[in-house]
């Protein structure tokens, strides 16, 4: 008689999944390095296979290079992206794990991805119409367990066939629009890879009317007055009642009539302000909090929360709950949490309390909002800062309100009314638990009286000027592309990741690219359906109605067939004069970024960026060549930007290079700021060795540089080791840097 096999998505799930339901320990096996585990559950003999993620995408039947393209059907990833030829292996071991196989279930993540990923594994490598189902939103034992027994005896087919449709919906828009664009520049003789997308395009119009916004913004002159003085021997503060003046002479006529004057407090009012505890984190607000507190990006941020899950200490991070459901069990979680010293005296406040949650508005029919389940595991620095948000999040949604007082005093001089402010808490409630990540001020004033006598030192003229709209963050953006329910919870930051990665945009603050500013003029110019959110909205909408079977997944993807050969007949009629426009479009954003600075030697050249298409290396070289040689070598990973700056020690040009941090360099290899740098390196890698400081490596942005040792001596290189070789050498003592030495 033959086994179950359960299909999980990553090989740490199948190891959680298999140590939960085995009797007595498990095996574990291997078919040319993909493993899987035997065990007996209940005198059940069952084998747990893995997926790495999707081993099958969508690819057209028959590869072409041109558009439109609706002829599309799943084939195995490996076939498709030489980057994933390692998931070769683990499709191989579920074809033939599941040849024996009696029976079938899923255990993928209990989303639309996962679905997508179990179906496809049961229908495609083993064969089978359908499979028994497990859902769970955290890999505990405990969980895992009632999962397994509890499992449902099919699909979910709705979500099944919502993920199905997202990911062709996804591919007939991704592949046709940005075939199109790189077509059309590619006639004018230019090779640049252009991209859009059913949500790239809008998105990035979004990003660009910001920078329109700012663009435009003409700023206003104004002036403001404050008071500097002392009541009973305190320093305080005060803002003329007006606040801002638009005229400088009024300002100067009030200045005037209080010189030389004392104030009196005219009256004092008192309010109180309740805070309710915060919602439970939902994957956005993780994101933005993470962003706010840490700096830490989105698409960052989802990774490390990824990991804290697979290692079972939190529950899954995809979701767009803000709701605790009671069955979770608030008591026990909270009881192994007070297992970890630091949260001890809070699990034991809590403990007293009726463990009563404030509940958002937001619903997940897969998942609550984010938790911590109470295990305990050795974390790298990442991931304490994550989980301990997580954590201190979910202690806040217990507490009390707390209750901050303001207090608005009015001191009048010579008939000139001033206003000092104050706000302090006075019950702490929930902030005992978030305290350190709380950004609100304690600014106290002293126990005044109506009439009391207010000492004025000075009286200061402010001169301002109004402020441009502050542009998006990476955090900020995928805040307003929920909000517009533009995209998904899973595919938001690596959408934003899309934009900076084809030059659309740059900067944290994000800033419209000259490239993406005139690429959304030109198809608003010419086929604005492809930057038209109230599509991409539609079809969102759609999703969530074959989650629900309301609709039929043909009827959408028919209907989208339609409207993408409407936009690209039109578009292939003004083909030319986009090509056109998006070519010099290029042209002036290259030259632009690849301007460094003047050129140290001629002095009449432009120090330019130079890609060398024989040697497929970078440098900086004078664009007055071959009059002019001067030439310098410069770092072949990460971005480089001009900082339109000059170096205090030499007077060159400095650069910037952006790999996970931002680091400001002098291109002169002779610099006496280069040993300055050597000494930052050496002080960094002693912080990574003892975990102090974690840097992300520049090369597969996955793994983290750590300090490991050779018979050459110590040196950094990426964790992620052997799947990523990058490495970076320490300097033994300071030393002249060598840019054409660094990998």
């Amino acid at each position: 008689m033959g086994y179950e096999l359960i299909v999980t998505e990553k090989p740490s799930a199948a190891l959680k999944i298999a140590t939960a339901l085995a009797d007595n320990g498990f095996k574990k096996e291997n078919l040319k390095g993909a493993p899987y585990y035997q065990i007996k559950h209940k005198n059940k003999s069952i084998v747990v296979s893995c997926a790495v993620g999707h081993l099958y995408t969508i690819a057209e039947k028959k590869k072409t290079f041109t558009y439109p393209v609706f002829d599309i059907g799943w084939k195995p990833t490996y076939k498709v992206d030489k980057s994933s030829k390692y998931s070769k292996k683990y499709l191989d071991l579920i074809v033939q794990l599941s040849k024996n196989a009696a029976s079938f279930t899923v255990a993928c993540d209990y989303d639309i991805e996962g679905e997508v990923i179990g179906l496809n594994c049961i229908r495609y490598a083993c064969q089978q119409k359908d499979a028994a189902r497990m859902k769970f939103s955290t890999l505990t034992k405990g969980e895992l367990l009632q999962s397994y027994n509890e499992k449902e005896k099919h699909l979910d087919w709705g979500q099944a066939h919502a993920g199905e449709t997202r990911h062709k919906l996804d591919w007939l828009y991704g592949i046709n629009l940005s075939r199109a664009l790189t077509l059309a520049i590619r006639k004018t003789k230019h090779y640049k890879t252009l991209s859009s997308g059913r949500v790239q395009g809008p998105a990035l119009k979004i990003i660009v009317e910001k920078e329109k916004e700012i663009q435009k913004f003409v700023p206003k002159k104004y002036w403001q007055l404050q008071l500097l003085g002392k009541i009973k021997n305190h320093k305080i503060e005060a803002w003329h009642e007006k606040n801002k003046f638009w005229d400088e002479e009024e300002c100067k006529k009030i200045m005037k009539k209080v010189k030389g004057h004392n104030g009196i407090v005219s009256s004092l009012l008192k309010t109180k302000l309740k805070q309710l505890p915060p919602y439970p984190f939902d994957l956005t607000t993780l994101q933005t909090e993470a962003y706010k507190v840490f700096g830490i990006s989105p698409k960052q941020t989802l990774s490390l929360a990824q990991e804290l899950y697979l290692a079972g200490l939190i529950s899954y991070p995809r979701t767009s709950s803000q709701k605790l459901p009671y069955k979770l069990g608030f008591k026990k979680i909270l009881n192994e949490l007070s297992k970890q010293l630091q949260y001890k005296k809070f699990t034991e406040k809590l403990l007293e309390t009726t463990l009563n949650p404030r509940q958002g508005s937001k619903e997940d029919p897969a998942h609550p909002a984010i938790y911590p389940t109470g295990e305990i595991k050795e974390l790298r620095a990442g991931e304490k800062k994550i989980y301990d948000l997580v954590v201190r999040r979910f202690f806040a949604c217990f507490g009390e309100s707390a209750v901050r007082q303001t207090i608005k005093m009015d001191i009048d001089i010579n008939s000139e009314m001033f206003i000092a402010k104050g706000t302090s808490t006075i019950v702490a409630g929930w902030h005992v638990f978030y305290e350190p990540y709380l950004k609100q001020e304690e600014n106290l004033l002293p126990g005044v009286n109506q009439g009391d006598k207010v000492d004025v030192d000075k009286i200061v003229k402010h001169n301002k000027e109004t402020q441009p709209p502050k542009r998006y963050t990476p955090a900020s953006i995928i805040k307003e592309l929920e909000t517009r329910n533009l995209g998904t919870k899973a595919t938001r930051s690596a959408i934003i990741d899309s934009l900076y990665q084809r030059d659309y945009i740059t900067d944290r603050s994000i800033e419209a690219t000259e490239l993406g500013i005139q690429t959304i003029d030109i198809l608003y110019k010419y086929c604005p359906e492809i930057i038209d959110e109230e599509l991409t909205r539609t079809f969102e909408e759609d999703m969530e109605k074959i989650r629900d079977n309301k609709v039929s997944p043909t009827n959408v993807l028919n209907n989208a067939e339609k409207e993408l050969t409407k936009i690209l007949e039109k578009f292939r009629q003004k083909e030319v004069l986009i090509g056109r426009e998006l070519a010099q479009a290029y042209k002036e954003t290259l030259d632009e970024e690849n301007q460094i600075g003047q050129c140290p030697k001629c002095k009449t050249g432009t120090l330019r960026l130079i890609h060398s298409k024989k040697t497929r290396q970078r440098f900086i070289a004078c664009d007055k060549y071959p009059k002019c040689k001067t030439i310098f070598n410069i770092p072949q990973n990460g971005k480089i930007k001009s900082t339109e700056k000059t170096c205090p020690h030499c007077n060159l040009p400095l650069i910037e290079i952006i790999n996970k941090k931002r680091h400001i360099v002098c291109i002169n290899p002779e610099c006496k700021s280069k040993e300055i740098k050597d000494k930052e390196i050496k002080k960094e890698a002693k912080e990574m060795e003892k975990g102090i400081v974690e840097e992300q490596c520049p090369r597969c942005k996955q793994g983290v540089m750590v300090v490991r040792q050779s018979v050459y001596g110590k040196f950094l290189g990426c964790s992620r080791f052997p799947k990523c070789r990058y490495v970076q050498k320490i300097p033994a003592e300071p030393i002249k840097e060598d840019f054409s030495n660094k990998r």
